[in-house]
């Protein structure tokens, strides 16, 4: 059963084999309207369960543009929809769902939902999101850098602001793809220790630097994300912001960086907070190749869970 739970716990082989698939697969769909379906279509015949108990825009239409760009079908959920962990547990729910469909996604609050989802389905799940991680946006991310900077291994990665679910996943690639990665921000949001420990034990060097000016120097690679979730109140907002003010991507940033250095964020931005205009906009930012891939790297990641 091959679960795309985390990319630490998906073998760096497997990893690399969906990156380069994605790339592939992008390749093949050049110059071709958006609505054609994939020459190839592995997955004919086969039925995805798209569940979001949190909202969601790029990997909703991603997942969902996907599956049928590869000749599948979508049966896509809501949390108000369900029952899931509602009237009816997770373990349930799994048994049940496993009976209708080949592959389940998943956008969720809680990781333990996710885990009861995998242990107990009968057919593969991914992890769209859940508040401690997100591989499917690192794994666009990676597809992103090496599209235009060539091999990440060996690279270095500043994530500037929140150490959240996607540093999180950040920090996971960096063990599993051979890259550092350095975190600034202020110390009450830091990244989960566990989780640069084992980054670190795989060989990657993982920093905390305080200071994003010194953070940023000879950096190949500056991601940043929001402050504040939608869920935020707002003196949580006023907080944050008075906090990670000095960790904001401008000008001034990137120009500490390498002179090739990319700018990511996976969207969506609350411009003129964590990044300006001038860097979302300007000529380092790979924002939209960077949202485009969530579809490639997705379908690599499908692709992988059913082995077609």
């Amino acid at each position: 059963m091959n679960h795309f739970l985390d990319i630490n716990k998906t073998d760096p082989a497997d990893l690399r084999g969906m990156i380069d698939q994605a790339r592939v697969m992008k390749d093949a769909r050049k110059g071709l309207p958006k609505g054609t379906k994939d020459a190839d279509q592995p997955l004919k015949d086969h039925i995805v369960a798209l569940i979001f108990e949190k909202p969601s825009t790029r990997t909703r239409v991603s997942f969902d543009v996907g599956v049928r760009q590869m000749g599948g079908e979508t049966l896509v959920l809501s949390g108000s929809e369900m029952q899931l962990g509602h009237g009816e547990s997770i373990a349930d729910t799994a048994r049940v769902l496993s009976r209708y469909v080949d592959l389940i996604m998943i956008r969720t609050f809680e990781e333990s939902a996710l885990l009861e989802l995998a242990e107990y389905a009968d057919v593969p799940v991914i992890n769209g999101l859940t508040n401690r991680s997100h591989p499917c946006q690192i794994m666009a991310d990676i597809l992103t850098y090496e599209e235009h900077n060539g091999p990440i291994a060996g690279k270095k990665v500043v994530w500037t602001g929140d150490g959240n679910n996607v540093c999180a996943s950040f920090i996971h690639a960096a063990g599993q793809f051979g890259f550092d990665l350095t975190f600034t921000g202020p110390p009450n949001l830091d990244p989960e220790a566990v989780f640069i420990e084992e980054a670190r034990a795989k060989g990657a060097k993982i920093e905390i630097e305080r200071d994003a000016a010194k953070a940023v120097e000879g950096a190949d690679l500056i991601v940043a994300d929001t402050w504040v979730s939608m869920h935020d109140a707002q003196s949580t907002r006023e907080r944050r912001h008075n906090q990670l003010r000095p960790y904001q991507v401008n000008d001034h940033l990137m120009a500490g960086a390498k002179d090739d250095a990319l700018f990511m964020h996976c969207l969506p931005a609350h411009r003129e907070e964590e990044v300006t205009n001038a860097v979302m906009d300007g000529p380092q930012s790979v924002i939209f190749d960077e949202a485009e891939n969530r579809l490639h790297a997705q379908k690599a990641v499908m692709r992988w869970c059913l082995g077609v």
